[in-house]
Parts: structure tokens; C-alpha cells; sequence
């Protein structure tokens, strides 16, 4: 339940599943929200951050200090609107300066009914979500909850759904397919199916000349291979992939055929489980735009963006068979060594973990795309 009216000198109230509990002020809507506690360590790109479909059912902790000195713009986004089912916040801009800006951040989140906090100690509750883990996490504010008992909200947080076995990509996907045109000169046709797309996405894709034909995360075999693909992309997105069958349904269709694959994040869960793969929920899981992850087929280090609580079961040392071929783990966070890629040996096929569009940043791994239109054309030969 949220209302519009935005309520910087309310109180509010953050209350964890285990009964931690932090007070600070309303920021963004007044009323209250609940979803899954986690950290962002990025010192940029809170909008994109905040309209990226993977975060659907999440109540995000900015680890930065100091958040919205950029104010909002009318070009960043990466969906046509906010995700986070809450926001929490130390050091709010009271003024955003931007060139760009056209809104307060303040106002973006109240014009969206997203529920927030500010005046907490972020750095406090960052470290108990990194000793303890993600947690469900409620937050309630405005005057209609001074007064009420501490076990009450409790009790309200640990009523509402966990992440695991939350089905949710078919909830923040497009419902109509719609054409993304190449940039320059069209060379390929790429089939994508939005379990989660960033807008940023089939941009990269287009600015290499493929003209991506984004469908509903409900789209078939058939509607893949209607628009004639030279290569099929599975997107990110939100949720547990253990719920995914359809999906994975779909990506083992496509592997059938052998045709070019390509997918990031939830995508790189879903060849997982189509491959045979398990996979399983992280304690703390990767966000923000900071984690080192090694292409073990190159041996280089790169920075990426991430946004996943849930990862692969593979074999690190090892190539697996499977029903479509010799798989391998291609990529792995160097933090914790979680899978964070994979690549078929016998047909062209491959995946990682993390976010290459580099919408906020950073752009090292901009060479996936690159990879992707290699295997299309080696195909096409």
C-alpha cells in the first residue's frame, strides 16, 4: 500500500526479517512495501539501477553515501518505469544539479508510488546484510505507524513471499513483441526473448547492425523461429530460475536446432538448467557495477555489473557432457568463485552471468556482443 504524497519529514521505519530494526524518514512515497533486502555498490547509475526489471521485488540499499545529486532524467532509464519495490538511502540530494536532470529523485520515486527511507545508517545495515545475508525486509511510513507495535511489523514482514521459488519474469516482460531496428546497415536478425530486458540491450545489439525482435517471455519455439533468427538472445531478469520452465523449455528447442545462442544473467541460469544444470540461491548475491570476474577462455580480468541472488551448479575444473554437447564454465566471479559464464564446445552457445550493455557501467565486457555476432557469422558461412 503506498500513496503519492511524498513525505521527507515523516518518520519510517526499516524492519528485517530477523528483527533488526533501523528509523529514519520517509523518502520517495509514504506508506509501506515489502521484498528482498539487498546492497547495490554502485556510486553511479541509480536510475538505471532502479528501473532495471531484475530488480522487481527488491528493496534496494545504496551503499553510497551521498544519493540523487543527479536528479532524474528523461534519457537513462532502462524500462518505461521503476522496479524496486523500495529504496533506502543515508544522504539524500536535497538539490540534484545535472545538466540533464528534470526531477528530483525524491519526486521520481513519490510519482511512482515507490516506498523509501533515508537518515539511516546504510553502512550499518549493508554489513549486517553481508554477515547475515538477503533477508526479506518491510519498510512503513508516515504517521499511521508511530505507535504500532514493533512485533506487529515484525510479523507483517515475515508474512510476505521469499524470492526463492518466486516465478516472476512472465510479471515485468513485454506483453506485445516489439522490433528494435539496426543502427546503420541491418546484417543479422536476432530473436530475443524479455525475461527482464534492459532497454540498453537490444541498443547494443543494434548499433553492430542486428535488428532484434524483442518477445514476451511467454513466446514458443514457434514464435522464436517465426521471425527467421540468425541468432536467439535469452535476457536478465527477476526471480528464481528454478520456476523457469518454460523458458528453459524454449532455450532447449533452440539448442536443438544449433542455432548462434546468447544469453546474460537470468539467461545464463536458464542454459544452465537447459544443459542439466542445478542451480541455487546465493547468501549475499552480486550487485552493483564492481565485480571482478576472469574469461578463463582468455585468462583477462574484467569489472562488471551484476544484479543475481541465484547462480549455476557446475563444475568449475571439469567439461561436463550434456544432451547438447561438451559445456564448460567459461567465466567466474574471482571474489567467490560462483559461476558466472558458460559455452558449448560442440555448437554455438554461450552465456554469462552479469550485465555487458554497460547501462551504468562498466564497459569491459561490451566484447560479448562482439562475440555474439562472430558466432552468427561463422554460422552463416
Amino acid at each position: 500500500m503506498t500513496t503519492s504524497t511524498r513525505g521527507a519529514q515523516a518518520p519510517a521505519v526499516l524492519v528485517l526479517e530477523d528483527g533488526r530494526i533501523f528509523r529514519g524518514r520517509a523518502y520517495g512515497a509514504v506508506g509501506e512495501t515489502f521484498g528482498e533486502a539487498v546492497f547495490s555498490t554502485g556510486m553511479t547509475g541509480y536510475q538505471e539501477t532502479l528501473t532495471d526489471p531484475s530488480y522487481h521485488r527488491q528493496v534496494v540499499v545504496m551503499t553510497a553515501p551521498h544519493v540523487g545529486n543527479t536528479g532524474v532524467n528523461d534519457e537513462d532509464p532502462e524500462s518505461s518505469r521503476i522496479w524496486v519495490s523500495g529504496y533506502v538511502v543515508r544522504d539524500p540530494a536535497r538539490i540534484p544539479s545535472n545538466w540533464r536532470s528534470r526531477r528530483s529523485l525524491d519526486e521520481e520515486l513519490a510519482a511512482q508510488g515507490v516506498v523509501g527511507i533515508s537518515g539511516i545508517d546504510t553502512r550499518a545495515l549493508t554489513r549486517h546484510l553481508r554477515e547475515r545475508g538477503a533477508m526479506r525486509v518491510g519498510i512503513f511510513s508516515g504517521d499511521v505507524w508511530t505507535g504500532v507495535r514493533e512485533e506487529t511489523l515484525l510479523a507483517k514482514v515475515q508474512a510476505s513471499p521469499q524470492m526463492k521459488g518466486a516465478d516472476l519474469s512472465a510479471e515485468v516482460a513485454t506483453k506485445e513483441p516489439y522490433v528494435v531496428p539496426a543502427i546503420g546497415e541491418k546484417k543479422f536478425t536476432v530473436a530475443a526473448v524479455d525475461l527482464g530486458i534492459k532497454g540498453m540491450t537490444p541498443h547494443r545489439m543494434a548499433e553492430r547492425g542486428i535488428e532484434v525482435h524483442v518477445l514476451p517471455a511467454t513466446a514458443t519455439v514457434e514464435d522464436v523461429y517465426a521471425v527467421s533468427p540468425d541468432g536467439v538472445f535469452f535476457s536478465n531478469g527477476p526471480g528464481d530460475p528454478s520456476t523457469a520452465d518454460h523458458p528453459v523449455a524454449v532455450m532447449q528447442g533452440v539448442l536443438e536446432r544449433k542455432t548462434p545462442l546468447f544469453g546474460i544473467c537470468f539467461g545464463n541460469q536458464i542454459l544452465g538448467r537447459a544443459l542439466g544444470f542445478g542451480t541455487y540461491k546465493l547468501k549475499y548475491g552480486h550487485r552493483g557495477i564492481n565485480q571482478p570476474v576472469q574469461d578463463r577462455t582468455t585468462g583477462k580480468v574484467e569489472v562488471t555489473a551484476h544484479n543475481h541472488g541465484f547462480a549455476v551448479d557446475a563444475p568449475l575444473d571439469k567439461v561436463s557432457e550434456t544432451p547438447y554437447g561438451r559445456a564448460e564454465v567459461s567465466h567466474v566471479c574471482l571474489n567467490d568463485n560462483v559461476v558466472e559464464g558458460l559455452q558449448l564446445l560442440d555448437q554455438p552457445a554461450f552465456s554469462v552471468q552479469y550485465h555487458p550493455e554497460a547501462a551504468a557501467g562498466p564497459h569491459d565486457a561490451a566484447y560479448l556482443f562482439d562475440r555474439f555476432v562472430s558466432l552468427m557469422e561463422a554460422d552463416r558461412a
